[in-house]
């Protein structure tokens, strides 16, 4: 296996002791420790943090719009690595897929978009910064499974250097046809990097809140 799916870190509530867990997915070239770093910013004192860590500080090596097939096997491996965090979290520290949280950014975002729609069910969050479902444009978007309401955050800039908001576009249409409650956010002019209104919005849906 490419990724070790033994390399993760920790923040906020002991595992045994917290109601909720967020997996935080860094991006290219960062660190599990830059992500959890975000951990700070999230006001519900209820959570578990895990960071995974890509092997290289890449979880794969080309851009998420190449054809799958270039970006393996470094992309199935990345994904087994989210399903062996939810899987272990379950065994382990019983946490329901409804107590369970995903947050990531840039490379991370695309990855974990790309793996809850392969993995619909009714997760308690699910915030994709700056990221889209992977693959090229056409790429067939058949997923199974079913969110059920659960809440979806997409926030990117209207002009990102990596992710096109076509991609933001299509991503939102096809969780949202699988029942996720998606909002989305096209920052003007944005640099690609995490702003205050994406955070606010990011605890306003885990609070239960409505976004204007």
């Amino acid at each position: 296996m490419i990724h070790d799916p033994n390399a993760f870190i920790t923040a906020g509530k002991p595992l045994e002791q917290a109601g909720k867990v967020m997996i935080m997915v860094h991006g290219r070239g960062s660190s599990a420790r830059d992500i959890l770093s975000l951990s700070q910013y999230i006001e519900d004192d209820d959570f578990a943090f895990v960071a995974p860590s890509a092997s290289g500080g890449t979880w794969y090596p080309y851009s998420f719009l190449r054809p799958m097939d270039e970006n393996e096997p470094y992309l199935s491996s990345a994904l087994a690595v989210l399903s062996g965090l939810r899987a272990r979290l379950q065994s382990d520290h019983n946490v329901n897929p409804s107590q369970l949280y995903w947050l990531g950014f840039s490379q991370g975002a695309c990855l974990l978009s790309e793996y809850v729609a392969r993995n619909a069910m009714r997760y308690g969050g699910v915030f994709s910064l700056s990221g889209g479902l992977v693959g090229p444009d056409g790429t067939d978007r058949t997923y199974g499974g079913d969110f059920d309401g659960t809440p979806v955050f997409l926030g990117c800039s209207d002009r990102d250097s990596h992710v096109p908001k076509e991609r933001v576009l299509e991503t939102e249409r096809v969780l949202g046809g699988m029942n996720a409650a998606v909002t989305t956010r096209l920052y003007p002019n944005f640099p690609h990097t995490i702003n205050e209104d994406e955070l606010k919005i990011v605890n306003l849906l885990i609070a239960g809140s409505q976004v204007q």
